[in-house]
């Protein structure tokens, strides 16, 4: 059992630097551009941002203020959570 216990922990003290790779990230912008075709939030500063697939677009148009917190997942910019700066 020890030796089980052992093993997990050096498994799981291996693999903690790549837990630090999906930690998740924020950005404030303006929307320049909403695509629900491909279901992506572009900002003002020209990043793409993907949603999930049951996002609500409502309320979400061109020159609105939002924070988007987001995490990178291959390459993309993956939206957890986002807010309207009124």
């Amino acid at each position: 059992m020890r030796i089980a216990i052992s093993a997990l922990l050096v498994v799981s003290a291996m693999l903690a630097p790549f837990s630090a790779w999906a930690q998740s990230a924020d950005a404030t912008g303006k929307i320049a551009a909403v695509s629900t075709a491909e279901q992506t939030i572009k900002l003002d500063d020209g990043k793409v941002y993907q949603t999930p697939a049951e996002f609500n677009f409502e309320g979400l148009n061109e020159n609105v203020e939002v924070v988007i917190f987001y995490t990178v997942v291959d390459g993309k910019r993956m939206i957890n959570d986002l807010e309207l700066i009124q």
